[in-house]
């Protein structure tokens, strides 16, 4: 499997596998509960991941014609 591929299953774990143990109200992390910091901490990190697999991705390099 490419490394895109690998790159684009790390979200998946995190908000669906991730969510399973950090499904608890207790504690506060920055005045949220800690699965809503553990939602929002993901989605942060998904954005870069997606901006990672966008730059490695070959058919995203300039100069290519279609």
């Amino acid at each position: 499997m490419k490394i895109i591929h690998w790159l684009s299953f790390i979200p998946f774990l995190g908000f669906v596998v991730g969510a399973l143990f950090t499904n608890k109200v207790n504690p506060y992390v920055f005045g949220m509960p800690f699965f809503h910091f553990w939602i929002v901490l993901w989605s942060l990190i998904t954005t870069v991941i997606l901006a990672i697999i966008y730059k490695i991705d070959p058919t995203n390099r300039k100069g290519d014609s279609r």
